[in-house]
């Protein structure tokens, strides 16, 4: 992923979403652009245009922190979108080499017992561990059963990137698709900020580039995200629809993983439907063959 055109294309869609009034800046009837012109932004950043002109070209190298947070303030960039602009900045001076996560794999990466203890004692929901590729990495066993087309269908790779663009059971389990389309995309971008690095990320992205379009046109918006709390709506193919609340957790002592547990409101159908989805999973692990076993 070359930096110059990352930086780019990441200022110029940001500069595109903002509208004059949302800036407070006149809105004019000959307008050929969408969003600001760069004379615009330039003036709320308070530089020249020509020097933001040179910043949007992709040349970050050597940018203050102070001036980053110019363009931050005048683009309006939310948290997700200020982290991703200092890490495409770290990037262009070389400074990502200390402070981006070491890089971890779906192979080279086993968890630890105490993790794999630590999960099996979350009865109540799925809980997993994921890279920022998207790799499931360890699981309970109601998160084995919960993504259970994920882990049984080898071309999905444990990977939900992959199920989402190219399994078509991801249509079925996502009722909001493209939402969920929408955060797996995100997610992934916001991953080649952190770790512009990661060949294995870079593979993954040109393979769902190449498969997908629905992939293709939404990598092309270059929109990122922290994902850390919220609530998705799920089918499962053996219990049902289930509403459930998420919190990802940052794990300290692994630089790039996250920790997600998955719950139900207490006395809501969808707590009677995890109940239900963990009888069918000691059902299914009880008879079921080598491969349908997640081994972390």
């Amino acid at each position: 992923m070359d930096n110059c055109q990352e930086v780019r294309e990441f200022l110029t869609s940001r500069r595109a979403k903002i509208s004059p009034e949302q800036a407070g800046m006149p809105t004019g009837s000959r307008r050929r652009v969408p969003g600001l012109r760069r004379s615009e932004v330039a003036a709320l950043a308070d530089m020249s245009v020509e020097y933001y002109a040179k910043l949007e070209r992709g040349n970050l190298a050597g940018v203050s922190p102070a001036v980053l947070e110019a363009v931050a303030r005048a683009l309006q960039l939310d948290d997700a979108e200020r982290a991703h602009l200092l890490h495409l900045a770290q990037a262009a001076d070389g400074s990502d080499t200390l402070a981006r996560p070491r890089r971890r794999t779906s192979r080279q990466w086993k968890a630890h017992r105490s993790l794999q203890w630590m999960l099996d004692a979350v009865t109540g929901g799925p809980a997993f561990v994921r890279n920022g590729r998207m790799d499931l990495l360890a699981a309970n066993q109601l998160a084995r059963a919960f993504y259970a087309e994920v882990y049984d269908v080898p071309g999905n790779q444990k990977n939900l990137a992959r199920f989402q663009f190219l399994d078509p059971a991801s249509r079925r389990f996502y009722p909001d698709w493209d939402q969920a389309a929408d955060i797996a995309v995100a997610i992934l971008r916001t991953e080649a900020g952190r770790d512009p690095h990661d060949k294995d990320l870079h593979d993954l992205v040109g393979e769902l580039s190449t498969r997908s379009d629905e992939f293709r046109t939404r990598w092309g918006t270059h929109n990122v995200r922290h994902h850390g709390t919220g609530t998705k709506r799920f089918h499962h193919h053996a219990v049902g629809d289930l509403t459930l609340a998420y919190e990802g957790l940052n794990m300290a002592a692994e630089p790039g993983l996250t920790l997600t547990v998955y719950t139900a409101e207490p006395g809501s159908p969808s707590e009677q439907g995890l109940r239900l989805l963990a009888t069918w999973a000691a059902t299914q692990e009880a008879g079921a063959p080598p491969r349908q076993t997640a081994e972390h």
